[in-house]
């Protein structure tokens, strides 16, 4: 017998595959493919204050490794997500990690209020958005920042906190522990890394947002080094995630630190693939003889 079960926050999850906002819609889309009660838990689609249509098309441009995406935030905004779509995922049979982006505090911890009371078990916090209070800058992006963000919307906020940081920054620890300063439960990273691509025979930018989130394999091993710079910086536990395609993928995750990780761009090109990953953890978990699957966490060894 293996135990998968993973305490986060205080909330325990059966296994440690959750899925990356954004990429799972609300759950029922993918309720075609596999059941959700697969995972330990699922990353809801972001949601803002009030609904939003989103960017103009093109949105996505595939990459040689991934894909850019700028679908910017379309979602039917907090309250119809709170009275409609989370009692009808209240027996999924996996937790669900409410995601939200804002543009002010105070949106911020109006949604923590009205997240705080349904039954999503975790809420997600997406920093990397828009300040329109102080110049159009992302509020991910300063320490400072990050941190008094943090404690207003904890504040207002009755489930585990957790914040989802940008790699787009000159020091991924710096705001990671300016968030855990703050009172975040958790951290999340990481998000998508910011890139573009060009037509070059009409020379414009193939996204309509001309730049966007790029995401997919090409930014694992960027991400891998700030999940475990990050696991080092901090007591908090974290949701690691960026070009997971394996359980492999999961596990070096883990050795760097994670003690939940999501998967994302990978299920659009294998929807089930829960299931694979699900295997390929019991297999190295078999073979090297780990029957907790926590002895992992963190547990990478530096030459």
């Amino acid at each position: 017998m293996i135990n998968t079960k993973i305490n986060f926050c205080g909330i325990e999850f059966k296994n440690p595959i959750v899925t990356a906002s954004g990429t799972f819609g609300f759950g029922e889309e993918y309720g075609e493919y596999v059941d959700l009660s697969e995972y330990g838990g699922f990353g809801a689609k972001g949601l803002t204050r009030y609904p939003r249509e989103g960017n103009k098309a093109p949105r996505i441009a595939e990459t040689p490794s991934g894909i850019l995406n700028s679908v910017g935030l379309q979602n039917p905004g907090v309250e119809y997500f709170a009275a409609h779509t989370m009692p009808a995922l209240k027996d999924c049979g996996a937790h669900v990690i409410a995601n939200m982006s804002g543009n002010t505090v105070e949106e911020y911890w109006e949604m923590a209020e009205i997240l705080s009371d349904t039954d999503a078990a975790v809420i997600e916090m997406n920093i990397s958005c828009p300040n329109v209070k102080h110049g159009g800058l992302a509020f991910g992006t300063d320490a400072k920042t990050v941190n008094e963000l943090t404690a207003a919307v904890k504040k207002h906020c009755k489930k585990p906190l957790v914040v989802k940081l940008s790699p787009n920054v000159t020091s991924i620890t710096d705001i990671a522990k300016a968030a855990e300063d703050g009172g975040a439960d958790g951290l999340s990273l990481i998000n998508t890394l910011l890139g573009m691509k060009i037509d070059i025979h009409s020379r414009r930018p193939i996204l309509a947002n001309n730049m966007g989130g790029l995401s997919g394999p090409a930014v694992k091993p960027v991400a891998v080094r700030m999940v475990y710079q990050v696991h080092q910086a901090v007591k908090i536990p974290i949701i690691g995630m960026g070009g997971v395609m394996s359980g492999d993928d999961v596990i070096e995750f883990m050795l760097a630190g994670a003690s939940l990780v999501a998967l994302g761009t990978g299920l659009f090109v294998k929807p089930d693939l829960i299931l694979d990953v699900k295997r390929d953890i019991a297999a190295y978990m078999e073979r090297h003889g780990i029957e907790d699957i926590n002895e992992i966490i963190g547990s990478v060894v530096l030459n």
